[in-house]
């Protein structure tokens, strides 16, 4: 692997912004915006908007896999009724060569008393031998005065079929935006505090750990102090280090990248603006992967580069 993969969906004033654009970037710092003002990737079922895409490559069947929420915000409605009264289903694509992509799926995941289905995201559970697909849905139980958002999941082996969901992570706060990887035999699990508003960190050499047992919390003096966070995605650079990119959605500046050397040490660091360009386009919750030299050339000379 010697190149990175940012699907993305971003914000702006000219027209529908909620579908997916690529970039893509040889050290995992300095992105380059492919294509012009057409996004890549389209819905036409659903809400027919996309937000917060997450890819992963399926190594035994050779496939790309992109999912999706179903959320469009630029046909009015608000966030009380995207959350209370939105889609309980998720967007699905696939690709063998990361240009030609299915039409998408949707596929209900969030169980009946979810309010919505936000930010699914996928990690392969060794323990399953299973894509784990993880995602926030806002949930009044029983014996609760008011709904909280919390991390629901389901195993999946082709994004087609799930199994039942489940409760996956819940605290005394609203929890969404998760994002997992697994180092050193711990998965990191990255998550916003949605009442907050800041980046929590905890591990577990168990994904799904079971009752009674629980993530441990790695705190991070940096991500302790910094409001108006989201979107965490969390990759290793060819250097070895670790990169957190978040998006700095109170201030309205989008994504930077914050640098860790160790990720059970919680410690953070930023990079100086000449180190890293995000580019031109304002990226919103997306996604980096790894891919081949090749393929990063391949999608540079199908889509171009975007001025």
């Amino acid at each position: 692997m010697a190149a990175y993969l940012f699907p993305h969906f971003t914000s702006g004033e000219n027209g529908d912004r909620e579908q997916i654009w690529f970039s893509v970037s040889k050290d995992g710092l300095n992105w380059i915006d492919l294509g012009g003002e057409e996004p890549f990737i389209e819905a036409t079922s659903g809400t027919t908007g996309i937000r917060d895409p997450f890819i992963v490559y399926d190594k035994k069947i050779k496939k790309y896999f992109i999912i999706g929420t179903d959320l469009c915000t630029t046909k009015g409605g608000n966030w009380h009724d995207y959350s209370h009264k939105g889609s309980r289903s998720l967007f699905v694509w696939e690709s063998e060569n990361l240009i030609d992509w299915s039409k998408e799926k949707l596929i209900e995941v969030g169980i009946p008393e979810a309010g919505n289905v936000w930010a699914p995201e996928a990690v392969y559970c060794e323990e399953k031998e299973s894509w784990f697909v993880f995602f926030a849905s806002n949930v009044r139980e029983k014996r609760e005065l008011t709904r909280k958002q919390r991390i629901y999941g389901a195993y999946t082996k082709d994004f087609e079929t799930f199994s039942p969901t489940f409760k996956f992570m819940e605290a005394k706060t609203s929890l969404i935006d998760t994002n997992i990887v697994r180092d050193g035999g711990y998965y990191y699990r990255f998550t916003k505090d949605e009442t907050h508003k800041k980046i929590i960190i905890e591990r577990s050499k168990v994904l799904v750990p079971e009752k009674g047992e629980e993530y441990e919390k790695i705190h991070s003096d940096y991500l302790a102090e910094y409001f108006g966070l989201e979107g965490p995605e969390c990759y290793k650079l060819p250097d070895g280090r670790w990169c957190l990119i978040v998006d700095r959605y109170h201030e309205g500046k989008g994504y930077f990248p914050l640098i860790c050397d160790d990720l059970s040490s919680g410690v953070f660091y930023e990079l100086s603006e000449n180190e890293y360009d995000i580019g031109p386009r304002k990226k919103r919750h997306g996604s980096v992967i790894e891919i081949s030299d090749e393929e990063a050339e391949g999608l540079m000379k199908h889509f171009g580069c975007a001025e």
